[in-house]
C-alpha cells in the first residue's frame, strides 16, 4: 500500500529528470533518471527485466534489483507525457499495464549485435567485451555476452546444467544476465591428446574431432546452425548481444570455416571493434594488418579501433592514430590504459602465478599436464597469498599451502605427479601443511582409481592412487554430476557455494568436507582429514565463500586478513566489472560508440 502512495505521488508530481540532490544518488548509475523510484509497472513479469525470488516471508516476490529500464532518460520522460496524455491518476488504473506494453515495445529494441575481435589472441577481448557489457547494463539496457566457439579447458554450468566456457559465465555477471544458458557459448572446445578435440554442443557433449573433420563436418552443419539458433535466441532475449571473437578474424588458412569471428558477426549483422594489444609492440602493424586481411565485406563491419593495455601518456600515440585512421576510414574509439586487475584465465597458457613475497602465504599449486577448473583459485588472489602454478618438488617442499586442481584425466595425471616426483613431495608435507584436492585433484589423493575396464572386470586398469584417503573412484556410464550446489563446512561451519562438474564417483570412508543441500535434505560430501590437514571434494568454486578461504589459510599459521577476507567473490567480481566500466568509459569517445554502436530507438 505504501508503494502505490509513492507511486501516485510520482504520477501527480511529473517528470523530475535526474536527481543529483537525492541522497542515494546515483542509486543505479551516473546520469539515471529518477521520476520512478517506485515502478508504476511493478511487478511487470518481464523476464528479461526482472525474477521472482524467494521473500522473507517464504513467499514468491518480484525482483526488478537490476532493472535500469524505468531510470533511463528518454524512457521516464516518455512515460510521463504518456501519463498525461492518457489522463492516469492512479496506479491502479487498468491502462496502466496496457501502458507498459507500449513502452517495452517502443524502447525494448531487440538485438542489436556488437561484436568485439581481436588483432591477436591475447589482445584483451574478454575484459572490453566484459566492460561493454557492464557499461549497457548500467545505462538501463538489457544485454548478453556472446562467443559463439570457445577454446577452453576452463568451463562451468549454468542453471540447466549446461557446460559452457568459464569466461562467458563472468561475463553474464557483468551483464547482470539472469539464467545464462547455453547459448552465451554453443560451442565449446576442450583440447584433447593427439590433435583431436572434444567438442561441447549446445552445452553437452557431442563428440570428438580433429582439425580437418572440425572444420569440414562439423562447421558447415551442427556448428553454424547452433550459431544460428543460439543469436536468434539471445537477439531476442536481450536489447544487445556484445560478441567476442576468438584469436584473429583475419586467420586466412581457415577464413572461410571460421564461425567465431566474421561469419558470426555477418550471422547477427554486427558492427565490430577491433582490439588492439599494446603490450605486444607493433600496434599499428597489427591494427593495419588485420584490417587488410579482412575481406571487403567484413571490412565495412569495422567501425571502431580500440588501443588496449596501454603503458605510459596515451598522447604519444596521437599522431599514429591519425595517420591510421586516415589510412583506413576506420575511428580510434579510444586507448585503454593498463588495469591491474584482470579476468580469470580461460586455459593453462595464461596459468596466472603472483609474486612470490616473504611475509605472504605460499601456495602452490601442482600444474597437471590436463589442468581444468582454472577459476577455483581467482578468488584467493584477493588474500594475503602469493601463488604459484608448479611442476617442481622442490616448490611443494616449500609451500605454506598445496592444491590439486581438477583435471581432465586423473589417472594420466597420477602417473605424471608419480614419475616427476610431485606425489612423493606431497606426501612428506602431509600433517605440516593444508593439502586440498578439488575435483580430479580429489580424486588422486584417494587409495584407486578404477577406469571403465576395471568396471568390467579388468583387474590390470586400477591404478594406485596417492593414499592419502581412504577413498576408491571408478567411472561407471551414466556416472559423475553436473549441478549448482550449496552446503556447510561440517567442521567449522559457514557456507559454501559452486557447483559439481566430474565424470567418476568416489566412495569414500573419510569424513565429510561439506554437508550440501538437496531436496531430500543435508547430504555429505567430500573427504576431510582435520587433524592432517587433508581436504578433498567435488566442489568446484570452494573458495568463492569466504568461510573456506579463511578456514584452511588459517591451518598454514600463517593467515592474516586482507580487506577481502570477508567478502564473497562474486562482490569483489562485481567490484571489479564496475571499475572496468569506469576506465574505459573515461578512455573512449563514448558520444561515438553510443551513436554507432547502439544507435537504439529513443
Amino acid at each position: 500500500m505504501d508503494c502505490l502512495k509513492a507511486v501516485k505521488a510520482e504520477i501527480e508530481r511529473g517528470h523530475i529528470g535526474p536527481n543529483p540532490k537525492c541522497k542515494h544518488y546515483p542509486c543505479h548509475y551516473a546520469g539515471q533518471d529518477c521520476t520512478y523510484c517506485f515502478c508504476p509497472f511493478h511487478p511487470c513479469r518481464d523476464k528479461g527485466l526482472g525474477e521472482f525470488i524467494q521473500g522473507s516471508n517464504n513467499k514468491k516476490c518480484w525482483s526488478c534489483k537490476f532493472c535500469h529500464f524505468i531510470h533511463r532518460v528518454p524512457v521516464a520522460k516518455y512515460i510521463d507525457s504518456r501519463i498525461k496524455e492518457l489522463n492516469i491518476t492512479e496506479p491502479t488504473d487498468p491502462r496502466i499495464s496496457e501502458l507498459f506494453d507500449e513502452v517495452r515495445e517502443r524502447f525494448k529494441t531487440p538485438g542489436k549485435a556488437i561484436m568485439v575481435l581481436g588483432a591477436t589472441s591475447d589482445a584483451g577481448k574478454s575484459i572490453t567485451a566484459a566492460a561493454l557489457c557492464r557499461i549497457i547494463s548500467k545505462k538501463g539496457h538489457s544485454v548478453t555476452p556472446l562467443k559463439t566457439q570457445n577454446m577452453s579447458l576452463s568451463s562451468m554450468i549454468t542453471d540447466d546444467g549446461s557446460e559452457i566456457a568459464s569466461i562467458q559465465m563472468i561475463q553474464a555477471k557483468a551483464s547482470r544476465l539472469k539464467h545464462p544458458d547455453h547459448n552465451i557459448n554453443p560451442i565449446l572446445i576442450k583440447p584433447m591428446r593427439d590433435g583431436r578435440t572434444e567438442v561441447i554442443l549446445n552445452g553437452k557433449r557431442f563428440g570428438d574431432f580433429d582439425v580437418d573433420s572440425y572444420y569440414k563436418k562439423f562447421v558447415p552443419s551442427e556448428g553454424t546452425e547452433a550459431v544460428k539458433k543460439s543469436i536468434r535466441a539471445l537477439k531476442k532475449r536481450c536489447e544487445f548481444v556484445v560478441m567476442e571473437g576468438a584469436g584473429s578474424p583475419a586467420e586466412i588458412n581457415i577464413y572461410d570455416y571460421d564461425i567465431a569471428n566474421m561469419r558470426a558477426a555477418e550471422i547477427a549483422d554486427a558492427y565490430c571493434i577491433l582490439v588492439v594489444n599494446m603490450n605486444w609492440g607493433g600496434a599499428f602493424a597489427y591494427a593495419l594488418g588485420t584490417v587488410e586481411l579482412l575481406k571487403p565485406d567484413d571490412r565495412k563491419r569495422l567501425k571502431g579501433i580500440i588501443f588496449n593495455n596501454m603503458h605510459g601518456d596515451p598522447s604519444s600515440l596521437t599522431s599514429g592514430i591519425k595517420e591510421l585512421e586516415s589510412i583506413t576510414g576506420i575511428p580510434v574509439l579510444g586507448v585503454i590504459p593498463h588495469m591491474d586487475m584482470s579476468l580469470p584465465a580461460e586455459d593453462s597458457l595464461t596459468l596466472r602465478s603472483s609474486d612470490p613475497e616473504e611475509e605472504k602465504i605460499k601456495v602452490c599449486v601442482v600444474k597437471l599436464p590436463k589442468i581444468v577448473g582454472l577459476t577455483d583459485m581467482d578468488p584467493m588472489y584477493h588474500e594475503n597469498v602469493s601463488i604459484r602454478y608448479t611442476d617442481d618438488p622442490k616448490d611443494i617442499r616449500e609451500a605454506d599451502m598445496i592444491v590439486i586442481p581438477g583435471t581432465k584425466d586423473s589417472i594420466v595425471s597420477m602417473k605424471w605427479m608419480r614419475s616427476a616426483g610431485i606425489e612423493d613431495a606431497i606426501k612428506k608435507m602431509k600433517g605440516k601443511v593444508p593439502i586440498v584436492g578439488i575435483s580430479g585433484g580429489y580424486q588422486i589423493m584417494g587409495s584407486s582409481l578404477l577406469d571403465d575396464l576395471a568396471i568390467e572386470g579388468e583387474v590390470s586398469s586400477k591404478t594406485e592412487g596417492m593414499g592419502l584417503f581412504n577413498a576408491v573412484t571408478s567411472w561407471k556410464k551414466n556416472g559423475g554430476a553436473k549441478a549448482h550446489v550449496k552446503g556447510v563446512i561440517v567442521a567449522a561451519g559457514g557456507d559454501v557455494r559452486g557447483y559439481e562438474m566430474h565424470t567418476g564417483d568416489t566412495v569414500t570412508k573419510e569424513k565429510p568436507l561439506f554437508a550440501l543441500s538437496t531436496a531430500n535434505g543435508l547430504v555429505d560430501e567430500g573427504s576431510s582429514r582435520a587433524e592432517d590437514k587433508l581436504f578433498g571434494t567435488y566442489v568446484h568454486g570452494l573458495f568463492d565463500e569466504p568461510a573456506f578461504r579463511k578456514y584452511v589459510l588459517s591451518l598454514t599459521g600463517k593467515y592474516t586478513p586482507s580487506k577481502y577476507s570477508n567478502v564473497s567473490y562474486g562482490v569483489i567480481l562485481n567490484e571489479t566489472f564496475d571499475t572496468m566500466a569506469d576506465i574505459f568509459e573515461r578512455s573512449l569517445d563514448m558520444d561515438l560508440f553510443e551513436k554507432v554502436f547502439m544507435g537504439c530507438r529513443q
